[in-house]
C-alpha cells in the first residue's frame, strides 16, 4: 500500500502544464483532418476541372495532327489519375474521428507511408503523363514558327524541371516536416501519459 501512496503522490505532483487537455487534442486532430480534406477536395476539383477543360477543347477545336489529340488525352488521363488517387485516400480521413493517441500515431505513420509512396511512384506517373501530353499538345500550335517552337519547348522543359527538381522536393519536405512535428507532439503526449 505504501508504494501505491508514493505512486499516487508522484502522479499528483507531476507537472502537466505542458500537456493539452482533451479538447485541445480533439481540436488538433480535427484541424489536421479538415486541412487534409480541404486540400484533397481542392486537388480533386481542380483535376476534374482541368480534365473537363482539355476534353472540351479537344472536342470543340479541330486539330490537324493526331499528336495533339494524343497529348490532350494524356493530360486528361493525368488529371483523372490525380483525382482518383485523392478520392481513394478520402475514406481514411473521413474515418478519422475519435482516435486514441496510439491510433492517431498509427494513422500519422500510415499517412507518412502513403505520402512517400505517392511522391516516389504515383506522382512520377502523373507528372510524366502530363508532361508528355503537354509537349505533344503544344507541337501543332508552334510547329509553323521555328523560333516559337524552340522558345516554347525550352520554356516548357525549364518549367517542368523547376517543378520536378525544386518545387516538388520542397513541397514534400514541407509536408513531411508538418507530419513529423504532429507525430512528435502526439508521441510526447503519449509518453507523458504512460
Amino acid at each position: 500500500m505504501n508504494e501505491f501512496d508514493q505512486l499516487r503522490t508522484l502522479w499528483q505532483t507531476a507537472d502537466t502544464s505542458a500537456l493539452p487537455d482533451s479538447q485541445a487534442m480533439l481540436r488538433l486532430v480535427r484541424k489536421f483532418r479538415n486541412q487534409k480534406l480541404q486540400k484533397k477536395w481542392l486537388v480533386i476539383g481542380l483535376a476534374v476541372l482541368f480534365s473537363l477543360l482539355i476534353t472540351a477543347v479537344l472536342c470543340l477545336v479541330h486539330f490537324q495532327l493526331p499528336g495533339t489529340y494524343i497529348g490532350g488525352a494524356l493530360m486528361t488521363l493525368s488529371g483523372i489519375l490525380l483525382a482518383i488517387t485523392n478520392l481513394r485516400s478520402l475514406k481514411r480521413f473521413y474515418r478519422l474521428n475519435d482516435y486514441s493517441n496510439a491510433e492517431f500515431l498509427a494513422f500519422i505513420e500510415q499517412t507518412r507511408r502513403n505520402q512517400v509512396r505517392y511522391y516516389q511512384k504515383t506522382m512520377v506517373w502523373i507528372v510524366a503523363l502530363a508532361s508528355i501530353g503537354w509537349f505533344l499538345y503544344l507541337y501543332e500550335t508552334v510547329a509553323p514558327y521555328p523560333e516559337w517552337l524552340a522558345g516554347t519547348y525550352c520554356f516548357a522543359f525549364a518549367y517542368i524541371c523547376v517543378l520536378w527538381f525544386i518545387v516538388r522536393p520542397r513541397a514534400f519536405r514541407r509536408d513531411a516536416r508538418k507530419l513529423d512535428a504532429l507525430r512528435q507532439k502526439i508521441e510526447n503526449i503519449s509518453k507523458q501519459l504512460t
